[in-house]
C-alpha cells in the first residue's frame, strides 16, 4: 500500500491546478485536480488515466491500481481528503461564513441572503441545491482572494450530517430557517429532525459565533439559548420587525429596525416576486442580516424586489389559459400545509390545486398524507387531484387520484381546464410541473 500524500501535498496540488476542482467525468477542466469519488453505482477510480489525459493537472485516487502515471496521487479516502481539502483552504480565508439549513426555505433564505449581501460584499454562494457531504466542499473550494463573504446551504436527512457539514466549514454565523416534518424516515421521527438540525446551533454556540433567529418560533427561540441572537419576525421582541400588506398572490411588506433608542421609522413598501404570506420570514431574514452586516436600506430593498423565484419555487406562472402557483421542487407536511392555506385564503373564483405524494415520511406516510386531504377539506378546497401512490392508497373523496403523475397529465389533457388559479405541489421524485405543459 502506497503513503498517502498529506492535505499540504494535496492543497499544493490544488494550487498549482489553478484552484480548479471536478469531480465529474462530463465536467473534465483542463488543468483542474480532478477527485476520483465512488458511489453506490460508480467508481471514478476507473477514470483517473482518463482525466489526465483530457488535459487535467492532477487527479486523486484512493484505490493503488490505478497508480498509473505521476500525476495521478493516493489518498485513504477520497471523499475525506476533499473534505479536509476544503476545510485548509477555508481556513486561508478570513471572511464571514454563514452558513443554513432547515426543514423548509433554506434555497429561497440563501438567494434572498445572497441578492442582499451581493449589494455590499462580493460574495459567494451554494450554487442551485449543492448543500451535502460533497457540494458544500465543492462550494468552500470555489473561495478566492477576492471574495468577502461566503454563504453555505446545508442539507441534511440524518443526524450528524449537518454537525460535520459544520465541522468542514467552520461558520461563524448560523441560520436555521424552521424545523419542520422533513426526511423524517432519515432522522428517525420530529425529535430527531430537531436534534440533527439544530446541530448547527450546537456548533456556533462551541464556537462563540451568532445565530439570526425567528423570533417569533418558539423551538428555535429555545434552542439558541446560550447564543448570541440577531432576531426577525413580527412580533414586538425581535429587531427586525416586518408585517405583510396587501392580501395578493405575490408577498408585499414593509419593516422597521430597532436599534436601541434611535427612531423606528417604517422602510418603503416592498413588493416582491414570491407567492404567499409564507415568504415573509425568508425576506426578514434577508433583511435582518442585510442591515446587520450595514448594507444600506434602499439597497436591501431593491435587491428584495429584485429577486425572482426560479427552479420550480413559489413562482408565478402565467399560460394561455391559467395561472399557475408552481411550488413543485419539493414537499414535506409543513410546506404543504403552508401552501395549501395560502392557496385557501386567495381570493380567486376558480381554483385546482395538484398535490404530489410525499417521500421520505416512513412510518408516519399513511398518517401525513391523510392530514393532507383533512387540510384541503377544512379549508374549503373543492377542486383538487392527488397524485401518487401514497394517496392512491386513500380514500381521497371528493378528490381525484392518480397514481403516477403522468396519469395525471393525460386526465388534465382532455380536461380542457382553462380561467382557473392552479397550485401544482409535491416532492421532487414526483416531478409534478410536468403538468404545466398541459394547462
Amino acid at each position: 500500500m502506497p503513503e498517502p500524500i498529506s492535505i499540504e501535498e494535496l492543497y499544493a496540488c490544488f494550487q498549482e491546478s489553478d484552484f480548479k476542482i471536478c469531480t465529474d467525468t462530463r465536467q473534465l477542466e483542463p488543468g483542474a485536480l480532478f477527485v476520483c469519488l465512488k458511489g453506490e453505482n460508480f467508481n471514478a477510480n476507473q477514470f483517473a488515466a482518463k482525466a489526465i489525459e483530457s488535459g487535467c493537472r492532477y487527479a486523486i485516487v484512493d484505490e493503488e491500481q490505478y497508480l498509473v502515471h505521476p500525476n495521478i496521487k493516493f489518498v485513504d479516502n477520497t471523499l475525506s481528503a476533499l473534505q479536509k481539502l476544503a476545510n485548509y483552504h477555508r481556513k486561508q480565508f478570513n471572511l464571514p461564513v454563514l452558513a443554513i439549513t432547515g426543514s423548509n426555505g433554506k434555497t429561497t433564505n440563501k438567494e434572498l441572503i445572497h441578492a442582499v449581501l451581493e449589494k455590499k460584499y462580493k460574495t459567494i454562494a451554494t450554487i442551485g441545491n449543492l448543500n451535502n457531504h460533497i457540494g458544500v466542499p465543492l462550494t468552500l473550494l470555489r473561495l478566492r482572494k477576492e471574495h468577502e463573504f461566503l454563504i453555505v446551504e446545508m442539507g441534511a436527512n440524518h443526524q450528524g450530517e449537518i454537525a460535520q457539514l459544520c465541522r468542514i466549514a467552520e461558520p461563524d454565523y448560523g441560520l436555521i430557517t424552521n424545523i419542520g416534518k422533513a426526511h423524517l424516515e432519515g432522522f428517525g421521527g420530529v425529535e430527531g429532525v430537531i436534534k440533527g438540525k439544530s446541530e448547527m446551533y450546537v456548533y456556533i454556540r462551541n464556537n462563540k459565533g451568532k445565530v439570526f433567529v425567528n423570533g417569533d418560533d418558539k423551538l428555535l427561540c429555545s434552542l439558541a439559548e446560550g447564543i448570541e441572537c440577531i432576531s426577525y419576525g413580527t412580533g414586538p421582541q425581535n429587531m427586525v420587525k416586518g408585517r405583510e400588506i396587501g392580501n395578493k398572490e405575490k408577498l408585499a411588506f414593509v419593516y422597521l429596525v430597532q436599534s436601541g433608542t434611535s427612531p423606528i421609522k417604517e422602510t418603503l413598501s416592498i413588493q416582491t416576486h414570491l407567492i404567499g404570506a409564507y415568504n415573509l420570514p425568508n425576506c426578514l431574514a434577508a433583511a435582518c442580516i442585510g442591515n446587520y452586516f450595514s448594507v444600506p436600506e434602499e439597497d436591501i430593498r431593491e435587491a428584495l424586489q429584485r429577486y425572482s423565484p426560479n427552479m420550480n419555487r413559489s413562482q408565478l406562472v402565467q399560460t394561455e389559459k391559467n395561472k399557475i402557483i408552481l411550488d413543485a421542487y419539493n414537499a414535506n407536511p409543513n410546506s404543504m400545509l403552508l401552501a395549501i392555506e395560502n392557496f385557501a385564503k386567495l381570493p380567486d373564483q376558480n381554483k385546482l390545486a395538484l398535490l404530489g405524494d410525499m417521500f421520505e415520511l416512513g412510518i408516519h406516510s399513511q398518517e401525513e398524507h391523510q392530514k393532507i386531504i383533512d387540510l384541503l377539506k377544512q379549508n374549503k378546497i373543492r377542486n383538487a387531484i392527488l397524485v401518487g401512490d401514497m394517496f392512491s392508497t386513500l380514500n381521497t373523496s371528493p378528490y381525484l387520484n392518480f397514481k403516477t403523475t403522468n396519469a395525471c397529465k393525460s386526465h388534465l389533457m382532455t380536461a380542457g381546464i382553462s380561467n382557473h388559479t392552479i397550485l401544482i405541489k409535491g416532492s421532487r421524485g414526483m416531478k409534478m410541473e410536468v403538468l404545466q405543459e398541459v394547462l
